[in-house]
């Protein structure tokens, strides 16, 4: 008896152990940014561009006392969101992105805590995230109203547990036409979850991965425009609505 205890615990080991080197094998098979984007956004050299406790951190030269904190997506690395993080960070906001832990926004959730209680000077934070990153972000969001001056969806959607049809939470959701992943019919649903003055916007001819800079993504379908112009877009709305709320 003990002879087969000892066997099953062996081989109760070794599957975890398998499934564990599986799941990380699978989330370091990630999307990064590419090569234009690199070139575009010198993440080296920039001395307002800084690398700090696994955060990417764009300070402004000019600070206009708000601050946003951007979940990537599901195994997205957060320089590929460099672009919006530079855009933004030039029209007076700080931005800070999070490398997520196996690149799961889930488990570092609560890295917005982390990040706003770091910052000496007092922000005005908005928390944004895009596909999965935007549920952590609403998740964390949710359970703390206090701390934050506004979310923002990018091709996502809070879940049940997340539910800000009460609140007064400003929010604002924007989404793109081609989304092959975050579907026009996952938003529509999701509308009973959020405030009744959420504002949205829909972004003609935009796809899920446009949302950062990091190529083709699996399971979603051809932009009709370039990637320039939807991060434009995506930026100018984030940057109007935030002056509003």
């Amino acid at each position: 008896m003990k002879k087969i205890l000892k066997w099953a615990g062996i081989v109760l080991l070794a599957v975890i152990v398998v499934g564990f080197l599986g799941f990380y094998i699978w989330s370091e098979q990630t999307y990064s940014a590419t090569e234009k984007l690199t070139k575009t956004v010198h993440l080296g050299d920039d001395p307002l561009i800084e690398e700090k406790n696994d955060w990417l951190i764009f300070e402004s030269e000019d600070s206009n006392g708000k601050g946003v904190i951007l979940y990537p997506g599901a195994k997205v690395e957060a320089e590929a969101y460099g672009y919006i993080g530079k855009s933004l960070s030039d029209k007076g906001y700080t931005v800070v992105i999070p490398e997520m832990p196996f690149h799961i926004a889930f488990l570092g959730m609560n890295e917005a805590e982390k990040i706003i209680s770091d910052f000496d000077e007092k922000l005005d934070w908005y928390l944004t995230g895009h596909s999965l990153g935007g549920v952590a972000a609403a998740s964390y969001t949710y359970d703390h109203q206090d701390e934050v001056k506004g979310v923002i969806f990018l091709a996502s959607y809070p879940t049940t547990s997340a539910d800000f049809s009460k609140s007064d939470m400003p929010v604002l959701s924007i989404y793109a036409e081609n989304d092959g992943l975050t579907t026009g019919d996952d938003i529509e649903k999701s509308k009973k979850l959020l405030p009744s003055k959420v504002a949205f916007h829909k972004i003609d001819g935009g796809n899920h991965a446009g949302f950062g800079v990091y190529g083709p993504q699996k399971g979603d379908k051809k932009a009709s425009i370039s990637v320039w112009e939807q991060q434009d877009e995506i930026i100018q709305v984030m940057d109007d609505w935030m002056k509003e709320n």
